[in-house]
């Protein structure tokens, strides 16, 4: 899966949000550390959205933009 992220610098190093994923988001010392931490926070945040649904009745949409 793709994600888009809204990777910020600052004084401390970067911190990074996924606008798709609300309240999903990381930081880093550098870029490349930043980037890596919001790929497992991505990671946790869908295992816990699949937890949440679990036995719901879940389907799947395909949306060209």
């Amino acid at each position: 899966m793709r994600y888009k992220i809204a990777l910020q610098q600052s004084e401390e190093g970067f911190s990074v949000s996924v606008p798709g994923l609300p309240g999903c988001w990381s930081q880093g010392t550098t870029e490349q550390e930043a980037i890596e931490n919001i790929k497992d926070a991505i990671r946790e945040y869908l295992a816990v959205v699949e937890e949440q649904l679990r036995g719901e009745d879940i389907r799947e949409l395909e949306v060209s933009v």
